[in-house]
């Protein structure tokens, strides 16, 4: 398994910006797609990027195309999520995780993760 950390949430009023990171500690980080799952209250993780491994190809979910961006720095074992135009309804636990099988090309589910990160707190305030 991949040991990941999540970071760089806060508090950001409506239409504010964040970074979050995920570092990983592993070798060949490069073979890994990187996902990230917001998780509200009472709600399921849900996939709203994700990266590739061997291509570096990416995936948005419709809710955040146009406002994030994923991207990853392989020789810091790094995968970056840029946050821009944030919403209220952006409010969540944001976890990273990371799988050496997968591809993405569509919607992508928690349960094709195999680590995960702790998560980091995103609040947005209208």
């Amino acid at each position: 398994q991949v040991q990941l950390v999540d970071s760089g949430g806060g508090s950001v009023p409506a239409g504010g910006s964040l970074r979050l990171s995920c570092a990983a500690s592993v070798r060949n980080f490069k073979n890994y797609a990187i996902g990230w799952f917001p998780q509200a209250p009472g709600k399921e993780r849900e996939g709203v990027s994700c990266i590739n491994r061997s291509d570096g190809s990416t995936y948005y979910a419709v809710s955040v195309k146009g406002r994030f961006t994923i991207s990853r720095d392989n020789t810091k074992n790094t995968v970056y999520l840029q946050m821009n135009s944030l919403k209220p309804e952006d409010t969540a636990v944001y976890y990273c995780a990371a799988d050496p099988d997968l591809y993405c090309s569509g919607y992508v589910s928690s349960a094709d993760f195999g680590s995960w990160g702790q998560g980091t707190q995103v609040t947005v305030s209208s």
